[in-house]
């Protein structure tokens, strides 16, 4: 039973990094369930079995992206003891992650946006998970005098709106070389917008 068990977990996983690797080759709309079938040695009842139908392949990918930044940025706040550097840790987390699941980037950030209503609701719901992470790190900030009082959800979208700019043009254009090289002036200009110093020495 147990090994049945993991039989089938090890399934799922290859299914995923097949799915992955079709669409990142076809795009959303092109990739065909046989091809990801045949892309994780599977049969198309296997596939079936773990996925109703493309869709949910591809939410779970997107969900995967999402819980992914979503537990680094954590684990980054966890690191720093100060509001501002826990703010400065966890953009500096998201970019290197997003760097290096290039393929994953661009499903959650270009593809998602072709893949009909139902996807733009999902990523809708995945905006807010990260626009109420930022808010709720501004408002420690500003709880802890670090930052002066703001409207930490209207502040939340304008990060979470520069971020997902900054990514997106990395993913298409190509720009910057290295997605990390952003960090420092894009720290400096997040900062700006919520009046915190551009280093913790200008304080």
């Amino acid at each position: 039973m147990v090994r049945e068990q993991l039989r089938a977990i090890a399934r799922r996983e290859r299914i995923l990094e097949a799915a992955l690797a079709v669409f990142a080759r076809r795009g959303y709309r092109d990739a065909a369930m046989d091809e990801i079938a045949v892309e994780a040695e599977t049969s198309k009842g296997g596939l079936y079995f773990h996925f109703p139908n493309k869709q949910s392949l591809f939410f779970t990918l997107l969900d995967r992206m999402a819980d992914l930044l979503m537990s680094r940025a954590e684990q980054a706040v966890a690191a720093e003891r100060d509001p501002a550097r826990q703010i400065d840790a966890a953009l500096a987390v998201v970019l290197r992650t997003f760097s290096s699941h290039r393929s994953l980037a661009r499903l959650f950030l270009v593809d998602a946006l072709g893949a009909g209503p139902e996807a733009h609701l999902k990523l809708m719901e995945i905006h807010r998970r990260f626009a109420d992470l930022i808010a709720c790190h501004l408002e420690a900030a500003i709880a802890a005098g670090a930052l002066p009082p703001l409207d930490t959800r209207l502040a939340s979208m304008a990060w979470f709106g520069a971020i997902n700019e900054v990514v997106t043009n990395w993913v298409l254009a190509g720009e910057p070389e290295r997605l990390e090289d952003a960090y420092p002036q894009l720290r400096v200009f997040l900062r700006r917008s919520v009046g915190l110093p551009e280093s913790p020495e200008d304080a």
